[in-house]
């Protein structure tokens, strides 16, 4: 049950034994409750387990692979699989329980080498993999294609969402206007947000994966708009239509740009959409190309409408005939947010044995899988992975460092006393 509530209910480890505490007394049960940290041991053994239990050998394999980054100079390659013929049917996204973790990785350095020897690690757990779908990041990118070019069979596909992040980026990271859109969002946000004005502040800008989530700050432009072009206002702010004026006014300058920027925003959407749940088979850029929703209107969008059928066309051509391929690694960047929610605060101490976490999030977790879990898998096992693939984290080493300096000044203190 603990485990089934930090999985399935999304409580932290605390809250589990809380929850269960909190049961117990209200059914009136004699049951003592589990603390969080054998919660947290049960949890990384079974982690252990599904990583390292063996996988079916096939030739259908799809691998899904990306980097962790955490504190410090680490990064973690997770790889994570699913076999084609076991893949969804159209319509219906990956879920956590549908991939088997293959592998962690965690280094200290990465590049195109380490990655195809990490790939190349892989094999002996599935045999040679159907696809490979990732991001363009430069070493991953790289120890993937030197891969496809070894094994011939197999196909590196190019995750959508980060294609389609790409296209926006080029478009509107250049564009005057929308740097200067989003600096007035920035400054009017911290303007109003301890203020009678915080119910209508922008939403907060991403420093990472920017690109990735613009579509709330334009529907949040287009919306205030909306506001500002009542005749009545709304009475609900509790202040006058000339407060409202003076720190949304500026928005009517960008009133053409939030509609082009919408319509961007909307050709990027719909064939990322497509791709997600209909995947990639061949000629589905004509299907795509042929959605009423997929239409441009401005010189823009069009020419983003152009270039994004151009790279489904080119992806499709990886299929084989009647065959269709994954075409979003998403699912690994849900695990990955679900794992350091979990880990709140102690993400900021770099990668711990607590990575092992990445693979209990996924695949099916049955009480049979539970209990084959804690049979086979004793606590010492956790020590030793994290001893010979970790080390010390940026934790253990920030311990060292302040009892070095507690030992300075105690030095100093008796120096100073004689």
């Amino acid at each position: 049950m603990f485990i089934s509530l930090v999985l399935n209910a999304c409580t932290s480890l605390r809250g589990a034994e809380r929850t269960l505490l909190l049961l117990s007394t209200f059914l009136n049960i004699n049951y003592t409750a589990p603390s969080w940290y054998s919660g947290r041991i049960w949890f990384l053994r079974l982690g252990y387990y599904k990583l390292n239990r063996a996988k079916e050998i096939a030739d259908d394999w799809i691998w899904i692979v990306d980097h962790s980054v955490q504190w410090g100079k680490e990064k973690c390659l997770a790889i994570l699989g699913i076999r084609q013929s076991q893949l969804p049917d159209a319509e219906t996204i990956l879920c956590h329980e549908d991939v088997e973790p293959l592998a962690l990785f965690p280094v200290t350095k990465s590049n195109g080498d380490v990655v195809y020897e990490q790939l190349q690690e892989t094999i002996s757990k599935t045999g040679v993999p159907k696809q490979i779908i990732s991001d363009h990041g430069t070493d991953v990118k790289s120890g993937i294609e030197r891969f496809c070019q070894k094994f011939t069979d197999t196909v590196f596909v190019y995750d959508i969402t980060h294609k389609a992040a790409t296209v926006l980026k080029r478009e509107l990271s250049t564009d005057d206007k929308w740097n200067a859109f989003t600096r007035l969002a920035t400054s009017t946000r911290k303007k109003v947000q301890q203020t009678q004005l915080a119910a209508i502040a922008p939403p907060n800008q991403r420093s990472k994966a920017r690109y990735m989530n613009v579509e709330p700050l334009v529907k949040w432009g287009l919306d205030k708009l909306c506001l500002l072009d009542s005749p009545d206002g709304f009475s609900g702010l509790e202040c006058s239509r000339n407060h409202i004026t003076h720190k949304l006014g500026w928005l009517t300058n960008f009133r053409r740009d939030l509609v082009e920027w919408k319509e961007l925003i909307r050709i990027v959407k719909e064939a990322e959409s497509f791709i997600k749940f209909q995947g990639i088979y061949r000629n589905c850029h004509v299907d795509l190309m042929m959605l009423p929703t997929f239409k441009g209107k401005t010189f823009r969008a069009m020419r983003i409408r152009t270039e994004l059928l151009d790279f489904v066309e080119q992806e499709s051509k990886k299929a084989g005939k009647d065959e269709r391929l994954l075409g979003t690694s998403e699912i690994i960047e849900s695990v990955f947010g679900k794992m350091k929610r979990l880990e709140h605060d102690q993400a900021k101490s770099g990668f711990t044995v607590f990575i092992l976490s990445l693979a209990t999030i996924v695949s099916k977790t049955t009480t049979e899988v539970v209990h084959k879990a804690l049979e086979t898998v004793p606590t010492k096992k956790i020590h030793e992975w994290f001893k010979d693939n970790i080390g010390k984290s940026v934790q253990a080493k920030r311990m060292q460092v302040n009892d070095w300096i507690k030992e300075q000044e105690q030095k100093k203190e008796q120096k100073f006393v004689f």
